[in-house]
């Protein structure tokens, strides 16, 4: 990423190009692993016939961890993208909102690790768990599942902490829609409400995060388009730039 001759900052249209793609690959690969890795292989409600799906399709498994953990390294550079496009707009805000992404990945990167742990206890062959009952393992396989779950939302609950300030810079930058500022402030809502659910009131998760979904998927994907698209108005930007010192 080369820096520009007229004013030594780097080009902000490259990062943000890179940004959206990043961000485009990211929603694909959740919804990927959410959908079409574990919700094939995932039973509700019966631990058995979940153990014995991921038994006969331990590779698929192994394939949604994958894409999260490829999300998540895109997760990192993406945060140090933001760090630089919104830099200019207000130092202290965007470094609180970069610690609260931080935050997120890295309960989410625990998370992700407890879907490994699912296939350690279906490990037939380990000598050491033959102690235990295939019940026994299928219900902690399952309960494993269950705290990736849990985890994962809890990673959101931090993100919403990051999107009420990250849609705040959007909004005052100047250099980029303020209408995609205001929509990821309300995702940032929906997954405040969602997280705070998930401790407080765990039953009434399944109503609410279907009402989010929509706006969250609608904000997260129109910024990475616009991004990937049209990018960020470079004049503007390096106004805010020279201004920011």
């Amino acid at each position: 990423m080369e820096a520009n001759a007229t004013t030594n900052a780097p080009s902000p249209q490259v990062y943000a190009r890179l940004g959206g793609m990043l961000y485009l690959f990211i929603i694909i690969a959740g919804i990927s692993s959410e959908f079409f890795f574990r919700g094939k292989l995932v039973v509700a409600g019966n631990a058995a016939a979940t153990a014995g799906n991921i038994q006969a399709s331990a590779l698929l498994w192994r394939m949604g961890v994958a894409a999260e953990y490829a999300s998540l390294i895109c997760t990192i550079v993406l945060a140090m993208i933001y760090f630089f496009l919104l830099r200019p707009v207000h130092r202290n805000l965007n470094l609180l909102s970069t610690f609260f992404r931080l935050i997120s990945i890295t309960v989410q990167v625990v998370a992700v690790l407890q879907l490994g742990v699912a296939l350690f206890y279906l490990d037939q062959s380990a000598a050491s768990l033959k102690v235990f009952t295939p019940e026994q393992l299928n219900a902690m396989a399952n309960l494993s599942i269950r705290s990736h779950s849990y985890g994962y939302g809890i990673s959101l609950l931090f993100l919403g902490c990051c999107f009420p300030v990250h849609g705040y810079l959007i909004r005052k930058s100047g250099f980029l829609p303020k209408a995609l500022g205001v929509l990821i402030q309300v995702a940032g809502l929906g997954y405040l409400v969602n997280g705070f659910a998930l401790i407080l009131a765990p039953f009434a998760t399944k109503f609410i995060f279907p009402i989010f979904f929509l706006p969250v998927f609608i904000a997260e994907t129109s910024l990475s388009l616009w991004l990937l698209v049209k990018g960020v108005h470079v004049d503007k930007w390096k106004t805010r730039y020279a201004q920011a010192g």
